[in-house]
């Protein structure tokens, strides 16, 4: 489950028309967000508040044998307009499960963001600064991020720590997003690090009018086996990137290499989302395949397998919403949101009732869901189990982690962690 802190940021990027999906780094984030979902180890309470649209603060505590904790601060330029308190959140904005990618958007008009005041611009690039200290190791983290343009966002983070060689690090990520592809530049101070990566998308490009005659005459074609006209492209979206980084000091580099289909919201079967990952220099070759296989069932395998050493390794995963029962009381209403898009005029049972508008409300949606239980296994009976939902005013996230083979330990970790917000 996302932080207060990462939700916050994710609604700056809704509120300042930034995608994080179209970038090389998130190519395989359904697989990551099915397979790789971390358990929380032993006790942690998380308390928030949006004070103000633009201002946000969090504190933590912990204990895993000794006790520990954060504070956090967040500023934006930007005023939010959100859901803060924790029994008002969405759980599908805080919760990573499969994700559904959907048409890429033109980007906005420079001039867009204009503002003028007697003759004179008064805009201000949008900002967003956040600040975070551990107790009682004095460990810091610091993020500035800045939307330079409708297409470039400017991103510096920092870590300031006694544990690190240098005592600190700084990251500066340069992005670059047009929608038809994207660009990021990076360095870091650690190892004098430089970096490339981007991604293509295949297909229409978002840039161009979409009622042009050009555009149509491109993108249309005749599907003989519907009998009608389809669009190329419309239903799923292929994808290609790759990225390299080289280090001056260490006088090391890397690279890497990726493609990814995934089908959209006009797909008329399951949706699904198949990766393959190339890291040439170590040997490594990834394929990963998530489909949502029902309204509340998604489903994700990944095999990895090394050329050099002839190594493999197989994991799968899975995700489970559970959904509480429509009540007696909810008849009216939802017959209401049924009759408003055309449904029946005559009484029907309430389960018919409940599939029909699953998917025509998203706030419906998520007053109907109760948690997710998470589960992933790996070849050698490595098993992680998760369950996140909510109580009354409190989100909580419980996980465990179990080694089978390991019958002197068998339960690698527990833990349980409770967010408030306000």
């Amino acid at each position: 489950m996302l932080g207060f802190m990462d939700y916050v940021q994710q609604a700056f990027f809704t509120a300042s028309h930034w995608n994080p999906d179209n970038s090389y780094g998130s190519l395989t984030a359904t697989a990551r967000a099915l397979l790789d979902f971390p358990t929380p180890n032993g006790l942690r309470l998380n308390f928030s508040s949006l004070s103000s649209p633009n201002f946000a603060t969090s504190y933590t505590l912990g204990s895993i044998g000794e006790v520990d904790g954060s504070l956090s601060y967040l500023y934006t330029s930007l005023p939010l307009q959100i859901s803060s308190k924790s029994n008002d959140i969405l759980l599908r904005s805080v919760i990573r499960g499969y994700r559904q990618l959907h048409e890429l958007r033109r980007p906005d008009e420079p001039w867009w963001w204009e503002v003028w005041h007697q003759g004179k611009r008064i805009d201000r690039k949008n900002t967003l600064l956040y600040g975070r200290l551990y107790l009682p190791n004095s460990h810091l983290e610091a993020l500035y991020l800045r939307r330079l343009s409708p297409t470039t966002q400017l991103k510096i983070s920092c870590v300031s720590s006694s544990a690190l060689k240098s005592g600190g690090s700084i990251l500066v990520l340069l992005q670059k997003d047009v929608g038809k592809y994207s660009t990021e530049y990076l360095y870091s101070t650690d190892s004098a690090l430089l970096g490339v990566r981007g991604l293509y998308n295949f297909g229409q490009d978002p840039r161009e009018g979409a009622g042009s005659p050009e555009s149509e005459a491109l993108t249309k074609v005749k599907t003989a086996h519907e009998g009608k006209e389809g669009i190329v492209g419309r239903n799923g979206r292929f994808s290609a990137g790759a990225e390299m980084y080289y280090g001056l000091l260490n006088k090391s580099g890397g690279m890497s290499t990726g493609i990814r289909f995934t089908t959209l919201p006009s797909h008329s079967g399951f949706p699904y989302t198949m990766t393959l990952t190339l890291n040439p220099l170590m040997g490594n070759l990834s394929s990963t395949y998530a489909v949502k296989a029902g309204r509340s069932l998604a489903l994700c395998s990944r095999f990895d397998f090394n050329f050099y050493s002839y190594e493999s390794e197989l994991q799968i995963g899975m995700e489970l919403w559970r959904r509480r029962t429509l009540q007696q009381t909810d008849v009216q209403w939802v017959h209401k949101k049924i009759q408003e898009r055309g449904g029946w005029d005559i009484p029907v049972s309430i389960s018919s009732l409940a599939e029909k508008v699953e998917d025509s409300d998203e706030g419906y949606r998520d007053k109907d869901t109760a948690g997710v239980l998470k589960a992933r296994v790996n070849q050698d009976w490595g098993i992680g189990l998760l369950w996140e939902g909510r109580v009354k005013e409190l989100l909580y996230t419980a996980g465990i982690l179990i080694d089978v083979k390991r019958k002197e330990r068998i339960f690698r970790g527990v833990g349980l962690e409770i967010q408030y917000s306000s």
